[in-house]
């Protein structure tokens, strides 16, 4: 459990599990016997274990669950450093607290009802006109580091692999690298650069020019990310032939690719009457 949460501090809060059996494998001497370690049904025993620790960790409240399988530490994971000992007394808590509940579904029976987490919405709170102006905000309220993490999340979410954060002044002008891959034979090394700011003030040509001259003979691509918009100077440097191309998200992007994989949205269902049809009926 301390490695689960140790990889995804490494690989900036949040990963893929490929990603963090990779990092644990690395980082934490795991010997090819215990690679090579199969389960009775034949699956690799070390994967299982990690699986299993993943789920006590968000059981106790250190992992968040997002979409596509993407591992993600909580507040409370971000500052967790567990030793043997106390995974091991979560280990026994949660053992406990399941062994109670299936013996209380016994006493039950078929009658027993699971809590319902859903939360009835009256009319004055059912719809966000300006939900997106909400979420623009909160974007920007962010600090520039966790702007900077929640970027490489939805990164990942958008099926980017191997993402990290360089950060350090040794990266002018990089904030992130990672692997975009189109299929088994073609994949993309992509830098991205992100930009937090507090208002609407633009990027401009020269901020998109500095990060290309950043990329050369680093990448085959790059990925500019704001929270604000580009310049048409900036629109025309990220395409200017004979340079490694750079893909504008602009605060509008932004939001689009969030709604895409609702990170963060809780999607409502609404209806609009079809007083058309309904017509045949009142007359």
């Amino acid at each position: 459990m301390g490695a689960i949460l140790d990889a995804l501090r490494a690989l900036g809060e949040s990963g893929t599990p490929r990603e963090v059996i990779d990092w644990i494998i690395e980082n934490c001497r795991v010997s090819d016997g215990q690679l090579n370690e199969r389960l009775t049904s034949g699956g690799p025993r070390f994967q299982n274990q990690v699986y299993w620790a993943r789920q006590y960790l968000t059981w106790e409240g250190f992992l968040e669950s997002t979409r596509k399988g993407i591992w993600k530490l909580s507040e409370a994971g971000v500052k967790a450093h567990l030793t043997e000992d106390e995974a091991h007394k979560i280990f026994l808590k949660w053992v406990a607290i399941h062994s109670e509940r299936r013996k209380s579904k016994a006493h039950v029976g078929s009658k027993d009802v699971e809590p319902n987490d859903e939360i009835e919405v009256d009319e004055s709170t059912a719809i966000k006109l300006d939900y997106r102006q909400e979420l623009l905000a909160i974007l920007r309220e962010m600090t520039p580091l966790n702007f900077e993490k929640f970027s490489l999340l939805l990164l990942r979410e958008n099926n980017f692999e191997d993402l990290r954060l360089t950060g350090g002044s040794k990266d002018e002008g990089i904030d992130g690298i990672g692997i975009l891959r189109i299929n088994p034979f073609v994949s993309f090394r992509v830098l991205f650069q992100c930009k937090r700011y507090r208002e609407d003030s633009k990027i401009r040509r020269t901020q998109i020019a500095d990060f290309r001259n950043s990329m050369l003979g680093r990448a085959d691509k790059g990925i500019f990310i704001t929270t604000t918009y580009f310049t048409r100077d900036a629109e025309i440097e990220a395409t200017r032939d004979g340079a490694p191309p750079i893909e504008l998200v602009d605060a509008d992007k932004l939001i689009g690719m969030i709604e895409k994989t609702e990170l963060g949205l809780k999607p409502l269902v609404t209806y609009q009457v079809d007083h058309e049809f309904f017509s045949q009926y009142t007359h």
